[in-house]
């Protein structure tokens, strides 16, 4: 049948409607906006990668949107943070020792705007707490050290900026611009070195992993010591001016290969996974000093790699890189309880959570190149594949981080 041209128009608006009311819903659909850092892409001198997704509210599916991958804006990506106000991402490219701040835009994509060097060598590990980024270096720095003669590892202390100081800076310049690092007076540096007293001069402090409680705020390090294999978690106040002080018993032996370290929201406890004991050393923080929780020790799948609490301490995610999976506890004074183990990509390395429902949980998996998804039944702490999980990443990914749709700035 042959419509005449009257009705092919109001057929075509209405088509035209039809497709706009769906792209409008798909669009409200995304509930958050997640990035991972892939640290290899094609030749051996380029720069890696961030992947953007979009999550689903309703499926929790992790798809990449149009525009991804973006440059990390160096070599070798291994970290990355979110700025305070969600409106900026902080990303560490281990071989340039440097960090790239992002704008994120209102549709999740990425804007570089500025690049810092750390002040030591190698970075490895970021974390955000109040108005201060904390980067952790492999290596302090030269002419000290380097990879030929290591030596023990260190943390620095950047400011972020609001835009009146950033403005003040350098012109034109955005609000969560980084400032510059902060000194320790004690040995005229911008750093602290990762120390412990009466340690031999061969002793080197490889640090692994860095998280900042939101009571204090305390900054805790994990990390080991090469030369007698024994793990430690080093201990920092920070000041209300950023600069840091080692807490009471600092630093506190934790095991033998601490892998990662996490807080819960409250800053009331502190969990470290050591890959080598396939343990989770629980702890309370009174004052900054660590006491053992009760029942520490949990035990966790094969060679734990990463460790992450919902929004509200209730459940307890590890992500076990030998097996493959992620393990869930629940959280109760502090005490991990296992629920259950759900299989993932290939060797997980890092765990993200959506911080607008808490909801959907993701890792990425560096063997397995790919991002997968689940959804939290917040009732029973059990876990459901996202739709279409996992999804495919750049190649090797590292580190995860998520905002809230709808808080950039752009």
């Amino acid at each position: 049948m042959k419509l005449n041209k009257p009705i092919q128009l109001l057929a075509i608006s209405a088509a035209s409607l039809l497709a706009a009311f769906f792209l409008s819903a798909c669009a409200t659909l995304t509930v958050d906006f997640v990035y991972v850092t892939s640290a290899q892409a094609a030749g051996p001198n380029s720069y890696g990668e961030v992947d953007v997704y979009e999550i689903n509210s309703e499926s929790g599916r992790i798809r990449r949107i149009v525009t991804s991958p973006f440059p990390s804006g160096g070599r070798n990506p291994v970290a990355e943070a979110v700025s305070p106000d969600e409106a900026d991402l902080y990303v560490a490219n281990r071989d340039d020792n440097s960090i790239v701040q992002f704008v994120i835009g209102n549709d999740g994509k990425l804007y570089p705007q500025n690049t810092v060097n750390t002040p030591g060598i190698f970075p490895l590990a970021t974390a955000v707490a109040g108005n201060f980024l904390y980067v952790v270096d492999t290596f302090q720095p030269l002419p000290t050290c380097s990879p030929a003669s290591p030596c023990s590892g260190a943390v620095a202390v950047f400011p972020i900026l609001n835009a009146t100081q950033a403005g003040a800076l350098k012109p034109a310049q955005p609000a969560d611009t980084l400032g510059t690092p902060l000194v320790n007076t004690a040995i005229s540096a911008s750093y602290w070195p990762l120390s412990l007293s009466g340690a031999a001069a061969s002793d080197v402090f490889v640090p692994t992993a860095v998280t900042a409680a939101s009571s204090g705020p305390y900054v805790y390090i994990a990390g080991y010591d090469s030369t007698t294999s024994l793990g430690y978690v080093f201990g920092f106040v920070s000041g209300s001016d950023g600069t840091l002080t080692s807490v009471p018993g600092s630093p506190l032996a934790v095991g033998t290969h601490p892998s990662a370290i996490a807080s819960d929201k409250s800053g009331a406890y502190l969990y470290v996974t050591d890959s080598t004991r396939d343990l989770v050393y629980g702890f309370q923080i009174n004052g900054g000093e660590l006491a053992a929780l009760s029942n520490s020790p949990f035990a966790t799948g094969g060679q734990p790699s990463a460790i992450l609490l919902d929004a509200n301490a209730k459940y307890a995610f590890v992500a076990n890189g030998q097996d493959s999976n992620l393990s869930v506890y629940s959280v109760s004074s502090g005490n991990l309880t296992r629920l259950g183990s759900y299989t993932t990509g290939t060797q997980p390395v890092a765990i993200g959570i959506d911080p607008s429902l808490n909801q959907f949980v993701f890792t990425a998996n560096f063997l397995g190149n790919s991002v997968s998804g689940f959804q939290l039944n917040s009732s029973d702490g059990s876990l459901l594949n996202s739709q279409f999980s996992p999804s495919p990443s750049n190649a090797n990914p590292t580190a995860v981080a998520a905002i809230t749709h709808g808080s950039s700035k752009k």
